[in-house]
């Protein structure tokens, strides 16, 4: 589609906003039932697990699969029963006043589009760190999540980044694998609940690195080491580990909302859906990463997907 079109003359039954495992899986439902659907995409299709490397805990991979190839896989299926996507950058959702506001407006980089219905699938990201190194091994020792990453640091030294509730709990999943755990944490004390805290100090394989930051992470192919910086006493050192799992915070993403902000998302930044991932917002549905919930995993992301397509049908009935 060429930049700027002129959209306004066609309404699509849905619109996707995002094509990680919900976004696909949901288009992979609305195109067998033949919903007019479109899905827009900034990027690859598949998000944040392109960034792993091997996934071996969705269901039907016994050897395990990499991430990039079952996002392809997933995006084969949903094209081959008719879902149409478009790579682009959506800016904002809005209602259209034209139609009294039962069509919404999706604005983006190539004009805008109208619709009936919207599945907002655009995910999340962990905080990055920014700093020399991490980009580069991200999937190669660099981790965000110990879920879907501890199996492969079974008996070596790693480093865990952060101090909240996150950081700990992560922590003690990975002693599962691990050989030695360093937690870093800029400041002399954890910011996680008391009864985590408990069980970190109490774990023999878990030590820390108390008042540092990490100036970068070394490696060529892997990870070889940190390099960390006490904040009281600028001494800097090479700290040798073979992963670092980062854990500063995980935030959603989403287009602009406009007015309908305040309905859609609670005090954390995420969308509030009930159980048919229905928003407050009549007509739109989420579901995925950027959603209020306890676990994000992809197999958790297609059964939501596959739940808001269901649910749009029934809408749009």
């Amino acid at each position: 589609m060429a930049k700027n079109m002129d959209n306004s003359n066609h309404i699509y039954e849905n619109i996707i906003i995002g094509g990680g495992p919900a976004g696909l899986t949901a288009g992979l439902y609305l195109g067998r039932s033949r919903v007019d659907a479109l899905m827009l995409e900034k990027g690859f299709s598949g998000g944040q697990v392109n960034l792993t490397e091997t996934i071996e805990n969705y269901p039907g991979f016994p050897e395990g699969i990499s991430g990039p190839e079952l996002m392809q896989r997933f995006e084969q299926q949903a094209v081959k029963f008719g879902l149409k996507i478009m790579n682009t950058t959506v800016s904002e959702i809005c209602r259209d006043a034209r139609e009294d506001k039962k069509v919404f407006k999706v604005k983006t980089d190539d004009g805008d589009f109208y619709c009936r219905s919207i599945i907002i699938a655009s995910g999340g990201e962990a905080n990055k760190l920014k700093i020399p190194g991490e980009e580069e091994l991200t999937g190669r020792g660099v981790s965000y999540c110990g879920t879907c990453d501890g199996a492969f640091f079974r008996d070596k030294e790693i480093v865990v980044v952060g101090g909240g509730d996150t950081a700990l709990e992560e922590a003690l999943f990975l002693t599962k694998f691990a050989s030695k755990i360093t937690i870093v944490h800029r400041r002399d004390e954890l910011r996680g609940t008391k009864i985590l805290q408990e069980r970190v100090f109490n774990n023999p394989k878990i030590h820390f690195s108390w008042s540092s930051i990490v100036l970068s992470i070394i490696g060529e192919n892997q990870v070889e080491a940190v390099r960390l910086k006490n904040i009281k006493t600028d001494e800097i050192v090479n700290f040798p580990c073979q992963g670092v799992f980062i854990f500063t915070g995980y935030r959603p993403i989403y287009p602009a909302l406009g007015d309908m902000q305040d309905d859609l998302i609670n005090v954390n930044g995420y969308i509030i859906t009930d159980d048919n991932m229905q928003t407050k917002v009549e007509g739109i549905f989420a579901c995925g990463d950027v959603r209020a919930k306890g676990l994000r995993q992809v197999v958790t992301a297609c059964g939501e997907g596959a739940t808001a397509a269901f649910f749009v049908e029934a809408f749009l009935k």
